[in-house]
């Protein structure tokens, strides 16, 4: 079978294709035949260098969200999901075969699309997680960094279906802004702009209530400024880089600030994760969500996949199929 390993860290160029054996699932695992794989943002960093960082040695892999059918179990486990259509974040994901932990798979509806079974295992969960996290009430203002990508234009329609009071989004282009408001964002904003916090000001006199912020950098201070008394800035990505130092003076106005994971919920908190995965299929089955896809890409075309990336043109949801 066919896998997309990089070897060096680098541009997209580093990431190659290689033939290798058909995996065999151990204790408490699945064996997926790959349909289609839900690119993820964050392998673009690691390949550049911040898997240094995040302990994932040389050679690596791309990690995803795969869509496939559950073709074998491994030594003593559940044969239930034998034949299965699922859905489910793997470590190893660029390949015509992926293992996954049985625990943690996603079923697909049958007439679900593509690119919203990809959002199942990862980017829909973490957008309610990050809401939930900020503690995020009906009627309140919502500030959504990176509104355009997979994760953000979930999390726009998100707050708007939990009846947000106002969604204002921070994207980088015309189109990317018209993106997030066709979403659902009241206000969509140029982050490339100096003055974006006064625009956020402007549109948010009292301040926001809920800041979702995966960008990281500079941007998490300057996102901290922008909130109103007792607000929450959420941090659970670090798109532009580690976070500065935040003052302690800073959370003085009744400001907090938290962090989220996917794999810190699921540690914490099994069965919320569950049923916040079940409640997400069914809105996305209804129509209530909806996940756009910029483009479908082969498996050859992985380089392809993470130049999108680097260049931050993605709308939305990139797709991989073998």
């Amino acid at each position: 079978m066919r896998r997309v390993r990089y070897r060096s860290y680098g541009g997209p160029e580093v990431l190659q294709v290689e033939e290798t054996d058909v995996p065999e699932p151990g204790p408490d695992q699945v064996r997926l035949r790959t349909e289609v794989i839900g690119a993820n943002f964050i392998d673009s960093k690691f390949r550049q260098g911040l898997g240094r960082r995040y302990g994932r040695p040389l050679p690596a892999a791309l990690t995803g969200d795969v869509v496939g059918t559950v073709d074998a179990v491994g030594f003593g486990g559940d044969p239930r999901p034998l034949g299965r259509r699922v859905a489910a974040l793997t470590e190893d994901a660029f390949a015509d075969y992926v293992l996954a932990d049985a625990r943690w798979l996603a079923t697909v509806p049958d007439g679900l699309d593509d690119g919203s079974a990809t959002m199942l295992p990862l980017a829909a969960p973490v957008a309610l997680g990050v809401l939930r996290a900020g503690r995020f009430a009906a009627g309140e203002t919502v500030l959504v960094h990176a509104a355009a990508g997979g994760i953000g234009h979930v999390a726009v329609q998100l707050a708007r279906l939990l009846q947000a009071g106002r969604v204002i989004a921070l994207a980088g282009s015309p189109e990317k802004r018209d993106f997030a408001r066709a979403h659902g964002a009241d206000i969509a904003i140029d982050h490339s702009q100096d003055d974006w916090p006064d625009q956020v000001r402007a549109a948010a006199p009292a301040g926001v209530d809920v800041v979702l912020d995966s960008v990281g950098g500079e941007v998490t201070a300057q996102s901290l400024g922008l909130l109103g008394p007792y607000g929450r800035l959420v941090a659970y990505g670090v798109a532009a880089g580690q976070p500065a130092d935040v003052p302690v003076q800073t959370l003085y106005a009744l400001r907090s600030v938290t962090g989220f994971s996917l794999l810190a919920w699921r540690a914490a908190r099994p069965k919320e994760v569950v049923s916040a995965v079940e409640e997400l299929t069914d809105h996305f089955q209804s129509g209530r969500l909806r996940t756009s896809v910029h483009t479908r890409l082969s498996l050859t075309e992985a380089a392809e996949v993470h130049r999108i990336f680097d260049e931050r043109a993605q709308l939305g949801r990139v797709l991989v199929v073998p």
